[in-house]
């Protein structure tokens, strides 16, 4: 008899474990609240632009053609990789900005040139970082590492790195504190601190320089399409503009979801929207079936906001760098401003080309200010704010969207995207792919895994998908 699967939402990780269980012969339906898939990963079009929604940059391509190697996808058919050259650029209020290139000699001849003898320091940090990376991405595709794992793989002698926060590993790097802040720039549009931070965003530069910053032609949205066209051709079923509002348990195992006035009935559940599947989702003897530690626990966790954005048409052609940061005080952040026609000219539209500004806002200060303060914050940012505007000859606002907005159109757990990725929600906290409480509950997406790259979500689906049917093979 077939076996029937729901998977709650069509973001990257819900898309990726659908196409797995259809390919091994489950029937799959998944039920999206929106009209589209890709949920944060999505793009649209507006006054003839094409716009990512939230992600800006692929940093690690070897992930994503894992995970499409193991749908049967070739990348290289689909998807048009260009590869970043001048990836991005920090300005802390120094002198120069610290620049970080696709060429690690080109961005240590330019470190050694402003400060004599970083040079030397640069490269032995990007060294051991490459090599930490080198034994620790194996350990990305396996949904619970254990200690075997890690012996095969080397990383032994990675976990006091793994251990430290990410502020203990750039304390020993006796780089100076600007490429410091520019390295760690990874932590500020989380709004985290580096002492709070996991270690692994360390390897961020190295990754860079080994495989390279990549961006789709035709931007980050195109992946999700790649993945909704595959899904169609396995036979899975979609059910698009359609709200999960419960998941229905009997005995602590799950049969099914409630969606309108009806249930769909699920020998097993894929869940994609992370920690609502706890604590909005479950129905009352799933919330019962919940240890009263576990629930307050993830209640507690710091939670990450979508902050402010802003999706302009600029005129004139952008310069490098891709990304441009600039970091304010510690209670206000950064800046981010994405010119993707630094990587791809032809998005050009008489003189005008795409980009958009992005403020990350703490989760806690947009819930105090509410819509007012979130506002305001946005208005200061894109109305008061000239640096960013002084790069081009003209500008225009063509959308803006604070982080009540994002919650609302995405229909996000509290207006968060996840929960902020510490270093203690990374080696303990993280959503199992298999729900260790109730029967048949499965997660995918971004707080299942290391971090929230679009290849992490695509990962943590084909994960999620081979849990499911181990389990299903031993009869769990």
């Amino acid at each position: 008899m077939t076996r029937r699967v729901v998977v709650i939402g069509a973001g990257i990780g819900g898309l990726c474990s659908a196409i797995r269980l259809a390919q091994d012969g489950w029937k799959v339906t998944i039920v999206e609240a929106r009209s589209s898939v890709g949920g944060l990963a999505s793009g649209f079009e507006l006054e003839g632009f094409r716009f990512d929604t939230g992600p800006y940059v692929l940093l690690d391509r070897p992930g994503l053609e894992w995970a499409f190697g193991r749908l049967g996808i070739d990348p290289n058919l689909h998807l048009q990789l260009e590869r970043i050259s001048h990836v991005y650029q920090v300005d802390d209020g120094s002198a120069l900005p610290v620049s970080i290139h696709d060429s690690f000699e080109k961005t240590a001849a330019e470190l050694d040139a402003r400060w004599p003898g970083c040079g030397i320091h640069y490269r032995r940090f990007i060294e051991r970082t490459s090599s930490t990376y080198g034994r620790l991405q194996p350990l990305q595709w396996k949904s619970r590492p254990g200690i075997l794992d890690v012996v095969r793989s080397g990383a032994v002698q990675d976990i006091p790195f793994v251990l430290q926060s990410l502020g203990s590993v750039f304390r020993s790097s006796r780089l100076p504190e600007s490429v410091v802040q520019a390295l760690g720039i990874w932590t500020h549009v989380a709004g985290q601190l580096a002492d709070k931070a996991p270690s692994p965003l360390a390897l961020v530069t190295s990754v860079i320089h080994q495989v390279g910053a990549c961006y789709p032609k035709g931007g980050i949205g195109t992946i999700p399409e790649v993945l909704f066209e595959k899904a169609v051709e396995e036979g899975v079923e979609f059910r698009f503009s359609t709200k999960v509002s419960r998941i229905r348990c009997v005995k602590n195992k799950v049969i099914g979801v409630a969606i309108e006035a009806e249930t769909l009935s699920a020998d097993a559940i894929v869940s994609n929207v992370g920690l609502a599947s706890y604590l909005s989702l479950l129905d009352e003897n799933g919330q019962a079936a919940l240890p009263n530690r576990t629930r307050n626990y993830f209640n507690r966790l710091p939670l990450q906001s979508p902050g402010i954005c802003a999706y302009l048409a600029v005129k004139g052609k952008p310069n490098p760098p891709y990304l441009r940061f600039r970091l304010r005080n510690e209670l206000d952040g950064c800046r981010l401003l994405v010119t993707p026609g630094v990587i791809d000219p032809s998005l050009e539209k008489n003189g005008w080309f795409p980009a958009r500004l992005i403020a990350p806002m703490g989760h806690a200060r947009a819930e105090t200010g509410g819509e007012l303060g979130q506002r305001d914050f946005l208005h200061r940012v894109v109305e008061t704010e000239s640096w960013w505007r002084e790069l081009f000859d003209e500008v225009r606002v063509l959308r803006t969207r604070i982080p009540n907005e994002w919650g609302g159109q995405f229909n996000l757990y509290h207006q968060s995207m996840n929960p902020v990725m510490t270093s203690r929600f990374m080696l303990s906290g993280r959503i199992a792919h298999r729900s260790p409480w109730i029967r048949n509950l499965y997660h995918s997406g971004s707080a299942t895994h290391p971090g929230q790259w679009v290849s992490f979500c695509a990962v943590s689906g084909i994960l999620a998908a081979d849990q499911l049917l181990k389990d299903a093979r031993d009869g769990r």
